[in-house]
């Protein structure tokens, strides 16, 4: 699914040198190579502020915490995506209130965020799922409507786009009052292991999550708040910032993947090819199919057969992880389209190293299986 040695090979020197220059400082933790690449990464955001977390899971904690919610207030979320986003919410107390999904974006539908609201609603945290923002301005508008903070999950989509109908343009993560991104080897943007980033135009949600994220001190042995211990370490930071001037360039190239596929796969009719809305600038961190006809499975299996990797993201919906099972308020009813996407979507390979000879052996194993 992934070619993290090529891509490594491709910036050997850059990334060597950056890695030497770290341990020759031996300043592990928060080290100048912390401050350089979270200056770096907010001028490419067009924002004032990112702090490094330890990973993504851990910013989009934070980012709440930062909010000073009360235990019981409610988040609505997707019930489409990973579970970082749900599982944050219940660690602090709060309750995630699952919404359903666009049926062509996988992003969370924003008609259904209107529904979902009650008074205790406090925050929507949207994801842009596979690469690509969600609705934006309408979830904006509802938000200020509302009164509701936006956490924006852009873990898959750092260096995408999103246009608002006044031409103006933001990056992924920077629209709400608060952005969080992961740096997992498998992103767009990525490091060698675990890091993540808060991302924000606020100074005081900046100077709390500052230190939120340093045991709640700004000062070392000086505690304002209790806060938790998750720092970007320096060495991810320094290979970060390596890699941040190549993320226009992997992004380029995955599109072109992207476009790749589409224009090989697109008279299958079992096959309904990625949607791009007009509004976003999708980065295709996955190229996710949906395979009709109760063929996903088959197809999967078929694909492993002539050594093709292929992914599930994500084959059980919020609403059906066992770790919510006690919420019995859902209905299946409630989540047709998340129920319908976890039976049909399939990931294909997508990263920046794929060769021509590679993606045409993926096109005609596929192509193969449909005319079997």
């Amino acid at each position: 699914m992934v070619d993290l040695y090529n891509q490594y090979l491709n910036i050997k020197s850059e990334i060597d040198q950056a890695i030497q220059r770290v341990i020759a400082e031996s300043a592990y933790i928060k080290g100048p190579d912390v401050k350089r690449f979270e200056q770096n990464l907010a001028d490419y955001l067009g924002v004032n502020h990112v702090i490094g977390t330890g990973n993504g899971t851990d910013a989009l904690q934070v980012a709440l915490m930062t909010l000073g919610l009360e235990q019981g207030d409610e988040v609505i979320i997707p019930d489409f995506t990973f579970i970082s986003t749900a599982e944050v919410c219940a660690l602090l107390g709060l309750k995630p209130v699952f919404t359903d999904v666009d049926q062509d974006t996988y992003n969370i539908d924003s008609d259904k965020i209107k529904t979902a609201i009650t008074s205790r609603t406090k925050a929507i945290i949207p994801v842009h799922l596979y690469g690509q923002p969600a609705d934006m301005e309408a979830i904006q508008q509802i938000a200020h409507d509302n009164g509701l903070w936006i956490i924006e999950d852009a873990a898959q989509a750092t260096g995408s786009e999103y246009t608002f109908s006044d031409d103006s343009t933001y990056m992924a993560g920077s629209i709400g009052h608060i952005g969080c991104t992961s740096f997992f080897p498998t992103k767009n943007l990525s490091t060698f292991g675990d890091g993540g980033a808060l991302i924000t135009n606020d100074e005081k949600t900046a100077d709390i999550a500052r230190a939120i994220v340093n045991h709640g001190a700004h000062r070392k042995y000086y505690h304002e708040r209790v806060g938790i211990n998750s720092r970007l370490d320096t060495l991810h930071a320094a290979i970060l910032d390596v890699k941040l001037k190549y993320l226009d360039q992997y992004n380029t190239f995955r599109r072109k993947v992207a476009f790749f596929y589409d224009n090989h796969l697109n008279d299958i009719p079992e096959i309904q090819l990625p949607v791009r809305d007009d509004a976003s600038k999708h980065i295709f961190h996955q190229y996710t199919l949906q395979i009709t006809n109760d063929m996903r499975d088959s197809l999967q299996k078929f694909l492993k057969s002539y050594g093709i990797p292929s992914m599930v993201y994500y084959p059980v919906p919020m609403h059906r992880q066992e770790a919510f099972a006690s919420r019995t308020e859902f209905t299946e009813s409630k989540f047709p389209e998340s129920d319908r996407l976890v039976k049909q979507v399939l990931s294909l390979p997508m990263h920046t190293e794929l060769t021509r000879e590679q993606l045409n052996y993926i096109i005609e194993t596929i192509r193969k299986f449909f005319k079997k």
